[in-house]
Formats: C-alpha cells, sequence, structure tokens
C-alpha cells in the first residue's frame, strides 16, 4: 500500500484553501482535463460538492476525477469493495460522518482511510487521535464513501439512496397477467418503496442478464446476488426489514401465501421490462428465522436453433445424427443451469419441419415455440409427466419431449413410446452420458430394453467464454498457476481473463458449450446388454467417436475461446490423471510378441515403470489368456507373428464384449503410413515402430493409458 500523508498545497498557482479557486479545479486544469469556461467554485465550498459541481462542469467521471486527484497527491486510488471488516471497527460513525472518510485496512502501524479531500489535515488529526495510529489517505469520490458508510452503518439510507436513482417509467417493471397479453402496470409516482425495490432488483437482473437473483437472509443485512453466466456476483446488502419485505412483494407477484414462513413454496409470475415479457420462477425456502427466496429468470421468445449454441462441429455432426432416428430415446444429462433444455429445444426447433407432430411435457414451459404443443405439468391436479406422456401417445405423435424422466413410472412410458415408433427426447440427472445408462437402469428400465430403446446421450457443460473486449494473449512465462494446469492437462493456454467494465470485471462475457456426445452402435448396444460397468462402457463409447467433457474443453482452450482456469473450475480434474491410474493399483499389461528376446526387453522396461506384466508367445495364447481373465489395461501386441496375426487378434479383441473396449498398442518393424492408418481403423489405439527408443515408448504407453481412463 502506498498512502501516505497529505501534503498541503498553498500560494497562487498551488491547490491550497488559500487560493480563489477550490484547489479541486486548479488540479483538473493542471491534469490537462479542463476545457470551455472555469466554474466558479470557491475554495470554501465543502470537497463533497465542489467534487460534483467540478465533475459536471468539466463532463467528468468520479472515476477520472478521483484518479486525477490521487496522481497529483501521489495516492492510491480507493478499493472500497476490498476494504476489510475490522477496519470499520475502529472509527466510530459520527467520525466516518462528520470528515467523509472510510476506513480501509489497519494494522499495529497504521490506519489506511478513503477520503475525497486529501488537504483535510484535521481529519488527518482526529482519526490519529481517536485511534492512536497515523492515518494514510487514499482517495475515493465522495458519493462511494457515502454509500460505503450507509451500507457499513445505516443500510436502511442506503436503500433509500438505492430507490433515489430509480429511472422513469420507461424501465420500470410492470406485472403481467399470466393467461392475458395486457400489461398491468403499476404507477411509479405513488408506489411504495418497497414495490420500487422489488422492481429495480428484477430490472438490473434483467439488464446485465442474469439467469437468477438470490435473495438471502442474514443476521441482520441480508444481501442480493445475482447468477450471470453461471457464477454468482453480490448486487447489494439490504437491512432484514427490507429484505423481508422484498421476499413478501415477489410471493404476492407469484401468488404465494404471505403468511406462511416455515414451508418451501414455488410459484410463477410473468413481468415486462422495456415491452418485453418475462417469466419468473420462484422458490422460498425457511433460512435461519426468515427465507430465502430465489428467482429464476425465463425469456420465452430466446429459443435458440442448433446452429446458435455454438457446439463445437464434431458434436453437432453427433447430435444431428441422434435427432435423424425415428424412434427410440435420447437423453441429455448435466447438472442445473448446465443448457440441458436451451439444447433440448434447439433440437425441437430443427425436428419441427411442419411434416411431423412434435409434443412437450414440461415443469416449467421455459420457451415458447410455434408449430409445437406443449404442455405444463401441474402435479395438483393430475398432470404428472407419466400421465401427459401416456395421454400424448393417444394424439398420433412423432416426436415427444419429457423435462425430465425422474420416477419409474415416466421411464417405463418413455421406453415404450420408443418401441412403438416415437422419437422421446429427455432430460435425467447424471453426472456424464455414459452414466446416463445406470441411471435409467436405477430407474427400473431392464438393461435389454435399454439396449433396444436408447439411441443415445448428450452430457453438457457451460464454459465461461474469455471476454473478447479484454482477453489478453498468453506471452513469455506462464504463471505457476498457468505451469499447473498445464502439466495438469497438458494443453498451451492461449489467453488469459482479465476483467473490464464490459464483462463486469469478471474476464469473462457469455459460454460456450463443452458436450460429449455417446452414439448407442452395436457394440455400445452389446455392452448395455452384457450390463457392462461404467469403465468399460467409456471405453466402448470413446472408440466409437465420442469426445470426453473434459477434451471438448479443453479443445476451446487450446483456441482461445476460453481459458484453463475455467475449464478446471466447471470440469475439475481430468480423468486422465495419471494419480487416477495410480489410484487403481498398478497398470496390467499383456505382451504378446513370439521373439522371447522381445518379450523380456518389453517386461523390462514396463515393471520398471510399475506396472504388472504378463507374456503370450502367439495370438492364440492371448486370446486364452483375455477368456479366462479380461481385466487387463493394455496389450501391446506384435503385428507378424505365426498363426494368428496381431491383426487377427485385434479383430478378434474387437469383436467380444468382455474385450471390446480393452486398449491395443500395435507394434512393427515394417511399418508405413498406409499401414498405420488401416490398424488404427481396425481398431488399435497406437501404433509403435520397434526402433523406438524406451521414453517414447513408455510415453505412448501413459498416453493410451489416460485415454482409456478418461
Amino acid at each position: 500500500m502506498n498512502g501516505g500523508h497529505a501534503p498541503q498545497k498553498t500560494g497562487q498557482d498551488g491547490p491550497g484553501v488559500g487560493s480563489a479557486l477550490h484547489w479541486l479545479v486548479r488540479i483538473v486544469e493542471r491534469a490537462g482535463l479542463g476545457g470551455g469556461d472555469r466554474p466558479d467554485v470557491p475554495a470554501s465550498l465543502p470537497t463533497p460538492e465542489a467534487w460534483r459541481v467540478v465533475a459536471r462542469a468539466y463532463g467528468l467521471s468520479d472515476a477520472a476525477l478521483a484518479t486525477a486527484v490521487a496522481e497529483y497527491f501521489r495516492l492510491d486510488v480507493a478499493d472500497l469493495a476490498a476494504a476489510e471488516t475490522r477496519a470499520t471497527l475502529v472509527v466510530p460513525e459520527r467520525m466516518a460522518r462528520r470528515h467523509h472518510v472510510f476506513p480501509l485496512f489497519e494494522d499495529d502501524r497504521h490506519l489506511i482511510v478513503a477520503t475525497c479531500d486529501p488537504t483535510d489535515v484535521e481529519a488527518e488529526r482526529a482519526l490519529a487521535f481517536s485511534t492512536g495510529r497515523p492515518a494514510l489517505f487514499q482517495v475515493a469520490p465522495p458519493a462511494v464513501i457515502q454509500d460505503a458508510i450507509d451500507s457499513r452503518f445505516s443500510p436502511e439510507k442506503a436503500v433509500e439512496t438505492l430507490l433515489g436513482t430509480m429511472e422513469s417509467s420507461d424501465d420500470a417493471v410492470k406485472v403481467v397477467e399470466e393467461a392475458g397479453p395486457e400489461a398491468i402496470t403499476e404507477d411509479d409516482a405513488v408506489a411504495t418503496p418497497v414495490i420500487k425495490l422489488t422492481n429495480l432488483i428484477i430490472r438490473d437482473a434483467i439488464n446485465i442478464g442474469a439467469s437468477d437473483i438470490h435473495i438471502e437472509p442474514g443476521r441482520k443485512v441480508g444481501s442480493v446476488r445475482y447468477r450471470v453466466d453461471g457464477v454468482l456476483r453480490k448486487h447489494m446488502d439490504l437491512p432484514m426489514a427490507g429484505l423481508n419485505r422484498v421476499i413478501s412483494r415477489i410471493k404476492v407477484l407469484s401468488r404465494l401465501d404471505i403468511a406462511d414462513r416455515l414451508r418451501p413454496q414455488d410459484g410463477k409470475a410473468r413481468v415486462r421490462v422495456r415491452e418485453h415479457a418475462y417469466d419468473l420462477r420462484v422458490s422460498t425456502i425457511p433460512a435461519a428465522g426468515a427465507e430465502k427466496c430465489v428467482v429464476r429468470i425465463l425469456d420465452p421468445s430466446a429459443a435458440r436453433s442448433l446452429d446458435d449454441l455454438d457446439l463445437p462441429a464434431t458434436e453437432l455432426t453427433r447430435v444431428r445424427a441422434l435427432l435423424a432416428h425415428r424412434d427410440g430415446i435420447v437423453v441429455i444429462t448435466g447438472p442445473t443451469g448446465s443448457g440441458k433444455t436451451t439444447t433440448l429445444y434447439g433440437a425441437l426447433r430443427e425436428l419441427a419441419d411442419g411434416k411431423v407432430n412434435i409434443m412437450t411435457v414440461e415443469d416449467p414451459i421455459e420457451y415458447e415455440l410455434p408449430g409445437i404443443t406443449q404442455t405444463q405439468v401441474e402435479t395438483k391436479q393430475g398432470m404428472t409427466f407419466a400421465s401427459a406422456l401416456r395421454a400424448m401417445l393417444r394424439q398420433d405423435p412423432d416426436v415427444i419431449l419429457v423435462g425430465e424422466i425422474r420416477d419409474k413410472e415416466t421411464a417405463i412410458t418413455a421406453a415404450q413410446a420408443a418401441m412403438t415408433g416415437h422419437l422421446v427426447l429427455a432430460t435425467v440427472h447424471a453426472n456424464d452420458a455414459v452414466s446416463a445408462v445406470a441411471r435409467l437402469a436405477d430407474l427400473g428400465l431392464q438393461f435389454s430394453t435399454l439396449a433396444q430403446t436408447l439411441r443415445g446421450a448428450i452430457a453438457q457443460r457451460l464454459l465461461r467464454r474469455a471476454c473478447p473486449s479484454c482477453a489478453e494473449p498468453v506471452r513469455g512465462q506462464p504463471t505457476p498457476d498457468e505451469r499447473r494446469l498445464i502439466e495438469r492437462f497438458g494443453t498451451e493456454p492461449v489467453v488469459r481473463a482479465v476483467g473490464c467494465p464490459e464483462c463486469g470485471f469478471t474476464g469473462y462475457r457469455g459460454r460456450i458449450p463443452s458436450a460429449e456426445v455417446l452414439v448407442v452402435n452395436p457394440r455400445v448396444q452389446q455392452a448395455i446388454e452384457q450390463r457392462k460397468g461404467w469403465a468399460a462402457l467409456t471405453r466402448v463409447a470413446v472408440q466409437g467417436g465420442m469426445r470426453p467433457l473434459h477434451d471438448v474443453g479443453l479443445d476451446w482452450a487450446s483456441r482461445g475461446r476460453t481459458t484453463l482456469v475455467e475449464v478446471e473450475r466447471v470440469l475439475g480434474q481430468s480423468g486422465a490423471d495419471d494419480d487416477m491410474v495410480l489410484a487403481q493399483g498398478p497398470p496390467r499389461v499383456l505382451v504378446v510378441d513370439d521373439d522371447e528376446d522381445s518379450r523380456t526387453m518389453l517386461r523390462s522396461i514396463l515393471e520398471t515403470d510399475g506396472c504388472e506384466v504378463e507374456e503370450a508367445g502367439d495370438g492364440q495364447e492371448a486370446l486364452d489368456r483375455l477368456r479366462e481373465d479380461p481385466d487387463y489395461n493394455l496389450v501391446v501386441l506384435d503385428l507378424s507373428m505365426p498363426g494368428l496375426s496381431g491383426r487377427d487378434v485385434i479383430d478378434h479383441i474387437r469383436g467380444s464384449v468382455d474385450t471390446a473396449a480393452l486398449p491395443v498398442m500395435i507394434r512393427t518393424g515394417t511399418g508405413n503410413a498406409r499401414l498405420e492408418v488401416e490398424l488404427l481403423e481396425a481398431g488399435a489405439d497406437d501404433y509403435v515402430d520397434k526402433s523406438v527408443e524406451a521414453p517414447r515408448f513408455l510415453a505412448r504407453v501413459h498416453a493410451v493409458l489416460r485415454r482409456a481412463l478418461t
């Protein structure tokens, strides 16, 4: 911290209090920021008032004027958002208001405070006398200091100040009757402060593109936070008296019981902001003697096509291949807020060509789609997912969207619909695409039914996009955090998130999807029917062309669309980490070669690396071993052997469900590019020349093992 004592400037040319004009005027003109007529600001005018006059006269923002003052006095510009709570306990409210200062930091030797007047010697002396330590100044605009003082010492005054900034009725929030298009307006001139404040919270959330509003109680002061691009941002603090009234107002809008604060409640409302309608989904829950309220903001007209979703080309092609089916089930998985419904609506828009009958059953209906029959779940009236789905089957549908398969009845009805010539699109709760199989089985579907009806699964997450206005290319040496992520993911970062006003100083603006698409081909179908576990199913799916979520996310990072930090935040550690390999015990490797010396050499290299190695002298012996015990992590296979060749062994391995996902590395001494392509297409996971050195061979082995565990 570079704060220091405020120097005193006096004389005709300095900005001291003895000058005819206020020192702020002279600082602005010395900085070259002045233009036009000089304002008449007497030196005796209090600094907060002079600040407003000077800023308005010269067309300066508060931030620009604060920077000019700080540069003149060689002080720092204060960051009040970083103020320490313990520092505010040192300075009494009366002193903070009298001298218009706000405490920022304190230690045993100094107290650092924000001020708009570094020439205020009286404030410096009073603070030193009161706290027993010298005060160091940093510069902040008076309005910012006043807001900080009100928020800390009198939150109710901050609310009054905030309400004073409510704009005219052009930006007001209007309540809309859910069943009709007409707006019911509120007269802002006679509106209560609670209505104005609630409107302001909703309006600001919509204006910055928030998906949710979180209104959270505290002991004396609660907070309002917005979820923007999947991350919560604090918007304001409210005294509990005001916060409780805001929640009551929202409950009135959504037709909930405001007298019942002891039970969770769910409701909905529709509002109009700048002539655009939005749906609000409201949920309240008791919390610490009060209530917490979460409002989901939905734009019914915001449905987008698949082309608008920014899906990677590979995944988009595979999704469209799933939609080409005319029967079966296609499910999409992911946590709340991962864009599942948006992707499904994009699929429906692509299928809605006017030649098919598309019907949906949802809770809630998030977007309005023309040409599609949409049904809202109403549990109290007996309209559940399962009952609505059964009724739809009598409406001759071609495509059915089920908002969520959450119980056995819905799962069985969906499977029956899929088996009778309907394409069923649905969401389920699972961690990834392959886990959707186990989830549907847990809900009561037989594995044989799943193998017959499941056409594919999509897992999706949303990564924040690096802000195009402030993203900084990575040049020179990476930071320690970047080095750690490079070592973990094996991908070089392209951009860094910096932060600017355009992105709310987060470094990110907008989101892009990371998706993995499981297509159920005959091998996957057979593995499902044989009840293979997650690891085996994943290996078969990857061999069938599925890119795991991490691979897609890292691809976005390598193209500069996001950062490795964001990939780690959303997707966590890669399943391909070596730590996971070690956690499952030493890899078991089967070495197949008709040459004993080669087998001995490979055993030595692999055992030195910590692998458990077994040997087979020819292809038939290898297949016999695999039939008895298929639980190997890797087969290292010689291409040219008497009897069964390496190519024949691959065909047998890939043709058996027990070994279909088993990684295979081919070794040959007579290789060429054409042969390599043929072997990889036949099912080999990697291809190495026998002359390759041991370190390179081990590196290729590690790569195959990591891919197998992804």
